[in-house]
């Protein structure tokens, strides 16, 4: 059977830019058609940006690799455009279970609460994301949308200028240059794109390989995450289950550090692990196979001139907390509204600055949660693993104990707590929708507030009337607002405690940039000058 993995879904077409006697100049140009740079090309022209993608590849990726997608990264799917069909395809899960030995110690839910559109998170083999982000990208084509997709592309070269990259491609038909305005790179982990540039990462590369395996098999296992520490079929070491959709199933496995990583691959050295895990009994077929080892590391810093890394290209964390992909897609929402701003000229050039600041905090803390998982997954020393393994005896009875189990914490959206785009705020009003934060989804009408907001800069009044549209600082700001007679318990516990009304500007990713608890538009005007990056000071 052809696996869509094996179907050319954007195969090589020589484009016009490879006829043209000089090079063509693009505004933008994103290296790299896996899930971040494809969404980041969708995030694009649905602001009418122009925007080319390139890939050596035409194909979605080989195997399941990133299969966790949270909530946030849902919420973001939601706003490009194609959210409802990753959910429908995926298998949707909330709840994780831990084991010590053989028996379990530790669960958790991570959305316990209701009143929220999506789920905590899916898994979905990255190859249909990737074909749900390739179809969005053939819808937007259909509507007229400036977006174009180029597969059998292969960047080889990259000259910096002061205002666009010269970037050297080669293709089947020869090589052949264009001008990039700005230069997004989406190439991954390897990144072309950073070699060319002779950028490197900082960080930590642990001592450690696991096997990771797609395996197709009926099995009655619940749609649950299942983390194991020293399980009896893996002695020593540790186990990951997850359930896919197609009877697809995942499994990591803990192999330590002294390993042959070709032999390990090797069908005849895989199964009998399985075996040892699934039983004699259980049939199943090898989908994919792959060794990876752990890695915390990032550039020093995501902005080089005109030429700007996201996703794995900028940085990488251990796949223990799903905090890889799905950070690359808070790259792209934090990035888009910003770059469209500066190409249209609504804002200045150093707003490109604040992607730097916030992206590089969130990738600072991703690395952090990362790297003490791995540390409590594989511990360095023997008074390590005693510690590690008495939490885990504890957190079986002692609910002091769970807090400190770290089978990977798993992803939640960045806060930019200090960032320079922070406007003012009221500290009586909740915590976790301070400026900084990412709105939180609620109940709003026959609706939820996420969609209604959509990608725009919003002025949202709860119990308080704002204007239905505004023009601040040049910039449409649209108005809504949540009469007190419509003000549900949700909206109430994650907007204002206490308080019987207040006004929150929101920026088009859904973050909060200011709140108050009374409307006044001297205040508002001032803190959209903060939030376009052109400085000012809150009231």
């Amino acid at each position: 059977m052809t696996k869509l993995f094996e179907v050319p879904l954007y195969p090589y077409k020589r484009s016009a830019d490879q006829d043209a006697p000089t090079p063509i100049r693009h505004p933008v140009v994103v290296i790299g058609a896996g899930p971040v740079g494809l969404a980041m090309a969708i995030d694009l022209a649905q602001a009418d940006i122009p925007v080319v993608v390139l890939d050596e590849n035409d194909k979605v990726s080989v195997g399941s690799r990133a299969i966790c997608f949270s909530k946030r990264t849902l919420e973001i799917f939601d706003r490009l455009g194609c959210g409802d069909e990753m959910v429908n395809k995926g298998v949707v899960w909330n709840v994780g279970k831990v084991f010590f030995g053989d028996r379990q110690v530790y669960d958790f839910n991570l959305l316990p609460e209701e009143g929220h559109k999506r789920p905590a998170f899916i898994n979905l083999q990255q190859y249909y994301c990737e074909l749900y982000l390739v179809e969005r990208i053939r819808a937007l084509q259909a509507e007229g949308k400036p977006i174009e997709i180029r597969g059998g592309n292969k960047v080889v070269n990259l000259v910096e200028q002061e205002d666009h990259t010269i970037v050297t491609i080669e293709t089947v038909d020869g090589a052949y240059n264009l001008d990039a305005e700005w230069l997004i790179a989406c190439d991954g982990a390897a990144s072309p794109a950073r070699r060319l540039l002779d950028k490197d990462f900082v960080g930590r590369v642990f001592e450690d390989n696991f096997l990771i395996t797609d395996v197709i098999m009926k099995a009655d296992f619940p749609t649950e995450r299942w983390f194991w520490f020293d399980p009896p079929f893996n002695k020593d070491q540790s186990a990951l289950l997850h359930k896919q959709p197609d009877g697809v199933w995942r499994i990591d496995l803990q192999l330590g550090w002294d390993i042959d990583k070709e032999e390990e691959k090797k069908p005849e050295n895989v199964i009998p692990r399985l075996k040892q895990m699934l039983g004699d009994d259980v049939e199943f077929d090898l989908e994919w196979v792959s060794i990876y080892t752990f890695q915390c590391r990032r550039m020093e810093t995501f902005r080089h001139g005109r030429v700007i890394f996201a996703g794995d290209s900028a940085h990488q964390v251990s796949p223990f907390g799903a905090r890889g992909a799905n950070s690359g897609f808070q790259d792209v929402d934090n990035l888009g509204w910003k770059l469209k701003l500066v190409l249209t000229g609504e804002a200045p050039e150093t707003l490109l600055d604040s992607y730097v600041f916030e992206r590089e905090l969130g990738a600072d803390e991703n690395i952090l949660q990362s790297s003490r998982s791995t540390d409590f997954i594989t511990p360095k020393s023997e008074i390590s693993r005693i510690f590690r393994d008495a939490v885990l005896d504890l957190s079986e009875h002692y609910e002091f104990a769970r807090p400190l189990v770290n089978s990977g914490r798993l992803s939640v959206p960045s806060v930019y707590d200090g960032s320079p785009l922070n406007g003012p705020d009221v500290d009586t009003l909740p915590v976790f929708t301070r400026p900084g934060s990412p709105i939180v989804d609620a109940p709003l009408g026959n609706s939820w507030l996420l969609e209604t907001l959509e990608g725009d800069f919003v002025l949202l009044g709860i119990g308080v009337d704002v204007p239905d549209g505004v023009e601040l600082q040049g910039v449409t700001v649209k108005g809504i607002t949540v009469p007190k007679a419509e003000i549900n318990p949700f909206l109430q516990a994650r907007y204002l405690n206490e308080a019987d009304q207040a006004v929150y500007l929101i920026r088009p990713d859904q973050h909060v940039a200011a709140r108050w608890t009374e409307f006044d538009m001297d205040n508002i005007e001032t803190a959209m000058n903060i939030v376009l990056g052109k400085g000012g000071q809150g009231q």
